[in-house]
């Protein structure tokens, strides 16, 4: 069963889901998790306290809106535009990522919070 979270950046929030899977469920154990964000084209990623391999759902291909989790840096990654390896308007990643969930609203709502420096995600109510 999906896992229905927050994802709060500044003035922005954000729903989302984390999807039924190990990697996802491994995630939602964790959570809150508040911390410095990243940013790589349009793409916030961070450090959480998890480690796992790529799964079955690993992938290069991923959408504007999409959670992933990239193994080699422990990352969660949020996609919400083209990142610098981008040939058009979708995101790519700069390595396979284990899709664990997507954002519900508009994910483009992120681009409002370049620059702050705390993001959180957690569990919602």
């Amino acid at each position: 069963m999906a896992t229905k979270i927050k994802i709060t950046i500044g003035t922005v929030r954000l729903d989302g889901e984390l999807l039924d899977t190990a990697c996802a469920r491994a995630i939602a154990e964790k959570l809150p998790v508040e911390t410095e964000p990243n940013v790589w084209g349009d793409e916030f990623y961070f450090a959480i306290p998890v480690k796992m391999v790529l799964d079955e759902t690993a992938t290069k291909q991923v959408k504007v809106g999409d959670i992933g989790y990239w193994p080699p840096g422990n990352a969660l990654a949020i996609f919400f535009g083209p990142t610098p390896m981008s040939r058009g308007s979708e995101p790519v990643p700069a390595g396979e990522v284990n899709l664990v969930g997507h954002i519900t609203g508009d994910a483009t709502l992120l681009r409002k919070a370049r620059g702050q420096s705390v993001i959180k995600i957690e569990k919602a109510e």
